[in-house]
């Protein structure tokens, strides 16, 4: 089972309206394949994609009315009940109280103070991604929010985090590294309307790392996937940020080779 520190981002989710789409789309975009669906009676129909029969995220309807598509991340707890009374004694939602699922860990989910949504997971039978930071599997997470100093009071509260910087130059100024041990596990930036479409709610954004962002993108774009950020290169290599046909926007980041 894969272990990943608490605190360590462990695990993402795809909930679609349309899961069979979502496995056709990923499945040429990203060279995925998707597992059957799980019982709908214990697990809703849950599915994994998989990269070479590794685990690397999870496929699933959508639960509830008005519930968008979209991306979600877990964060590796070693204990979901007490993050749970962390996370209100600082200003945060509970929108879903810890519970277990069948003997595979522990789950909640909640809001930041300002509205980012996002998972925690306490495993038991189930640690998360089998791999990540390989050609199409998991390589970043980063909250995006419209208050940057609520974030830097409110994470570090709940999950220990401590505050630092990028290493690379180049880096934006208001930039935040999330640090467990003194090793990077996530990001923040400030949502504004001069860099992000005007009105976009804070949110927490998932990265893939790919082998070539521009082949991807134009992947996506062959299958009707919408590109929100078109290829841009940075010191640590180049991104893109593109939204699935379902509505669902992810980044994808080919590292550089000095990364």
């Amino acid at each position: 089972m894969p272990d990943f520190a608490p605190g360590t981002p462990s695990w993402v989710e795809l909930s679609t309206k349309d899961p069979d789409a979502a496995v056709g789309f990923y499945g040429q975009v990203m060279g995925w394949t998707a597992t059957e669906p799980g019982p709908v009676e214990q697990t809703g129909g849950y599915r994994m994609f998989q990269q070479d029969g590794h685990n690397v995220a999870g496929l699933m309807g959508l639960m509830q009315e008005g519930q968008p598509t979209a991306w979600g991340a877990y964060i590796s707890v070693a204990n979901a009940d007490a993050i749970a009374g962390r996370v209100k004694v600082n200003g945060g939602t509970v929108i879903v109280e810890p519970m277990d699922v069948m003997d595979l860990g522990r789950m909640a989910i909640f809001a930041d103070p300002s509205g980012a949504v996002f998972g925690i997971w306490e495993p038991r039978g189930f640690g998360g991604a089998d791999i990540v930071n390989e050609p199409n599997s998991l390589g970043w997470f980063e909250v995006l929010t419209r208050d940057t100093e609520s974030g830097k009071t409110f994470y570090p509260a709940v999950f220990g985090w401590s505050v630092g910087r990028p290493t690379f130059d180049g880096a934006p100024e208001d930039y935040t590294v999330w640090e467990v041990d003194g090793r990077p596990v996530g990001g923040m930036m400030t949502l504004d309307d001069e860099r992000f479409p005007p009105g976009l709610p804070s949110h927490w954004s998932i990265c893939f790392s790919v082998a070539d962002c521009d082949a991807v993108v134009a992947s996506s774009k062959k299958l009707g996937g919408k590109v929100a950020v078109e290829p841009m290169d940075m010191p640590i290599g180049r991104f893109a940020v593109l939204v699935d046909p379902q509505g669902a926007a992810f980044t994808i980041w080919e590292a550089s080779q000095a990364a």
